[in-house]
């Protein structure tokens, strides 16, 4: 399929000047329009975007997620349309599953058949770079929900959560009671926060000058019954641990449920931490310690950073652009009951 800089490139100008046209910005020169219009039908692009968007500038946007924890889905979606509802945008919320081959031709199908103005990615699409690359070939605006403590990158806003230094904060939080034998429940791979998040935990081993034990940081997903089974496979092992770091609040709670079957005493004989202040966390007993990142806050930041971006694309005159704005969130450590001093 032609692709927005193949556009560009017979016509003679540079890929936003093609955007523009295509958002139907008023700042295009009508000659500069002509030779961006003949280019798309001299390719047979405009059946695909192009159609969408010369019908009329959009005032609706989608959220495209593929997450099977409800909290987390209807935490961002309130974010999402408390931010859409003061701007006057309406919100289209497309579910899907990552994992499959055909992910790229879905987005292209939906971006044809509904007129929206941007799109709001969240994990683990939002850190796929062959949907970021696609997305970037059609021109459209989209901001994405990363997990990130570095430098943003330049591809399109983006609201970054610092999971690492977050983890760092809960690990050392555990070393600081005494634990020293501290297993890391990871999630799902494919979601960049897996990473950060055990690296925050290496690194606050490495400053406190402990070693990490390899068999202690165990593979998994982000679920309650992941939770549980690894739990199950540490405390049936020969040296359990006295305190479990979960990735999540929801592989947390399965920890809590699997300590409880085995009759370990929580915080008395094993600590347990979890990871994003969900309600996984404040509907066990005891309460989970956690790193807080508020869903509805991420949500609403990034739905600014979008409307913004198509803002300014329908009303920018220069082909030169600012690099894309990032927004940095960093978790708060939230110390609750099911923490406390090793044991003996």
């Amino acid at each position: 399929m032609p692709t927005i800089k193949d556009v560009a490139k017979i016509a003679g100008v540079s890929f936003k000047t093609v955007s523009r046209v295509i958002n139907n910005v008023d700042s295009v020169g009508p000659e500069l329009k002509s030779k961006v219009l003949a280019a798309i039908d001299e390719l047979g692009y405009q059946p695909n975007l192009s159609a969408r968007d010369l019908r009329g500038k959009p005032t609706s946007i989608a959220f495209i997620y593929d997450n099977p924890n409800s909290h987390y889905v209807i935490e961002l979606q309130k974010g999402i349309l408390a931010e859409c509802g003061e701007r006057g945008y309406e919100l289209v919320i497309h579910p899907c599953d990552s994992r499959a081959s055909n992910i790229i031709e879905e987005l292209m199908r939906l971006l044809r058949r509904v007129n929206v103005g941007g799109l709001l990615l969240t994990p683990p699409l939002s850190e796929m770079s062959h949907v970021v690359q696609a997305l970037l070939d059609t021109g459209i605006p989209f901001v994405r929900v990363i997990s990130g403590s570095g430098a943003p990158d330049t591809l399109s806003p983006c609201v970054y959560i610092d999971d690492r230094h977050a983890a760092y904060d809960i690990t050392r939080h555990l070393i600081e009671n005494g634990h020293k034998r501290i297993a890391f429940l990871c999630g799902d791979r494919e979601h960049m926060s897996t990473g950060e998040r055990l690296e925050g935990y290496r690194a606050a081993f490495q400053d406190s000058a402990l070693q990490v034990d390899p068999e202690l940081v165990v593979e998994g997903h982000y679920s309650f019954e992941s939770g549980v089974e690894r739990t199950k496979q540490l405390l049936e092992g020969a040296a359990r641990p006295t305190a479990i770091f979960a990735c999540n609040d929801e592989i947390a709670a399965g920890t809590l449920f699997a300590a409880r079957m085995r009759g370990v005493a929580v915080p008395e004989e094993m600590s347990i931490a979890g990871f994003e202040d969900s309600p996984f966390s404040r509907q066990t007993w005891p309460n989970v310690t956690t790193a807080r990142q508020s869903n509805e806050k991420i949500a609403r930041s990034a739905t600014a950073l979008l409307i913004d971006e198509i803002s300014r694309r329908r009303s920018d005159s220069g082909d030169t652009a600012s690099a894309p704005e990032a927004v940095g969130i960093r978790p708060e450590l939230i110390m609750r009951d099911s923490t406390g001093p090793v044991s003996g």
